[in-house]
């Protein structure tokens, strides 16, 4: 079943290694350019985590209307804002045309991880002959957090800034769930339209995946690339030679509104929502999914928006660069649309987490707008256990301006959603 109106993209705003904004952001895809780099903000040296796709000299100031307020925000704010800034600036959503109530926020985001700095002294209060005592935490140290620490890092942070920074009245909502987050939040800003709480929404994600904590804890959890000699070509889906994922960071906004309500306020429209589909399926503790979810949303996207898969141009993937995940997408891709050429952006800066699905659709919007799709980096050698079309070397000439992006978790739930052109 369609969509119930015509919803389209009016403004888009990234941030993440490879640059600032789309003007950074394209003319480094093309010279493909890696934003995977060894680590600066770490000191890697003893750590497991040494390389990553890095923004190396963010400066979040010239995007905050009130310099302030940076005290509360955490990096993932501050990647949110900035992206949200430059969405507002490319939809030319800071005049007054729409009215604040009108306006509304659905951003996704996950944990986020505390500054050491913001905890070390409270931390040294605790330790007693070299042994920290829980007992002290709780009766002493706590006293001596920040008082509005935890407004630094709590996880709807980023839609409340976003909200602010505009003066957006309007419907307000996180979506909290991993690699996922974001492209979950673009859903439910498009129903908030159709059940006319909104005339814009203001959507997309963000997520930092380089810390201590992710280094030192997850890196236990999550297969992580060893190839450290060679950052830039650590990060490699599909290939044979891939053995882990890469850390990244960033984030990316878009401005949702009717094509009704676009060409009214006479704004450019970079590609209509045609169609969106989810999929989940069980994983018993210790297993690891089977694809079924991913087949699950791409045929749900496919059914939402009346297409065939032949109508499809290219698949934005997943493309997390470890063994088994990037088997099973690859064949539940090929299950349901055959050949369909796909490539992979997490290749040129890795896994921000709640900010990857929105970082990798917005290149898709830059890819369909310049009429060439961004080869996947790294993509040398095909490896038979993933059957799929991997766009390599070349950009691949846009031929029919429909892309389905697909974003999936490691606990069995998958998204796609389809944007672009019909005529």
């Amino acid at each position: 079943m369609p969509l119930r109106q015509e919803i389209v993209i009016t403004g888009l705003g990234l941030v993440c290694p490879l640059g600032i904004g789309s003007s950074e952001v394209w003319p480094a895809l093309e010279a493909g350019k890696s934003g995977v780099r060894t680590l600066s903000r770490l000191e890697p040296e003893g750590l497991p985590m040494k390389i990553g796709g890095e923004l190396p000299d963010f400066n979040p100031k010239p995007y905050l209307p009130n310099r302030k307020v940076l005290k509360l925000m955490s990096r993932d704010i501050q990647l949110a804002v900035a992206s949200a800034a430059l969405a507002y600036e490319d939809g030319k959503l800071d005049d007054s045309s729409v009215a604040p109530e009108r306006i509304g926020v659905s951003f996704g985001a996950h944990t986020m991880m505390s500054d050491l700095a913001d905890l070390e002294q409270v931390y040294q209060k605790c330790v007693q002959d070299g042994k920290f005592q829980f007992s002290e935490w709780g009766e002493g140290a706590m006293g001596s957090v920040f008082p509005l620490w935890m407004l630094k890092y709590l996880p709807n942070m980023p839609a409340c800034h976003i909200a602010i920074y505009r003066d957006a009245r309007g419907p307000n909502n996180s979506i909290i769930q991993n690699e996922i987050s974001s492209l979950l939040a673009f859903n439910e800003a498009i129903r908030v339209i159709e059940r006319d709480r909104a005339d814009v929404m203001i959507t997309g994600g963000t997520g930092v995946k380089i810390h201590y904590i992710y280094s030192n804890s997850w890196h236990r959890y999550e297969s992580y690339s060893k190839q450290t000699e060679h950052p830039e070509q650590a990060c490699r889906p599909f290939d044979q030679d891939r053995d882990g994922q890469v850390a990244g960071e960033g984030s990316a906004c878009f401005l949702l509104e009717t094509k009704a309500h676009a060409k009214d306020r006479g704004i450019p429209i970079l590609a209509e929502v045609l169609g969106y589909g989810v999929g989940t399926e069980h994983v018993p503790h210790g297993k690891k999914a089977t694809g079924k979810a991913i087949q699950l949303a791409i045929q749900n996207a496919l059914k939402e928006a009346d297409l065939s898969p032949e109508q499809i141009d290219y698949v934005n993937a997943h493309g997390l660069s470890t063994v088994v995940e990037d088997e099973l997408e690859a064949r539940a891709i090929q299950s349901v649309l055959g050949d369909t050429p796909i490539t992979a952006f997490k290749s040129y800066f890795g896994n921000a987490s709640a900010g990857s699905g929105a970082l990798e659709l917005a290149i898709s919007l830059l890819a369909l707008q310049k009429g060439k799709i961004p080869p996947t980096l790294n993509y040398e050698t095909p490896d038979p256990a993933c059957p799929v079309n991997v766009i390599s070397g070349e950009f691949l000439e846009v031929k029919n301006p429909i892309c389905l992006k697909l974003s999936f978790t490691q606990a069995g739930q998958a998204v796609a959603l389809i944007v672009g052109a019909r005529d």
